[in-house]
């Protein structure tokens, strides 16, 4: 597992390898730490921890900006949003 911030606004989650509920657990984790409007990309290689991740968005209102697939590897962007 890695995080680390890419720039100012941007960070990245490397979750390759990991199997549920890790990916879940982990990207609920580095959005804590980012501020709103802040974007994440994440990175995995389950196909089922997309589900779980895509579930967990829906209820903390966190946007899906993209989705990439190449290599067995999917790429997602993540926008952080206000919490209240």
């Amino acid at each position: 597992m890695k995080f680390e911030k890419k720039s100012e606004g941007a960070y990245l989650l490397d979750v390759s390898g990991y199997v549920c509920p890790h990916p879940q657990l982990y990207t609920k984790k580095a959005l804590a730490k980012m501020q709103t409007g802040d974007v994440l990309e994440i990175i995995f290689d389950n196909p089922s921890s997309g589900e779980s991740i895509a579930a967990m968005l829906d209820m903390t209102g966190d946007e899906v900006l993209e989705k990439k697939m190449e290599h067995g590897k999917y790429a997602w962007n993540i926008k952080k949003a206000a919490r209240t």
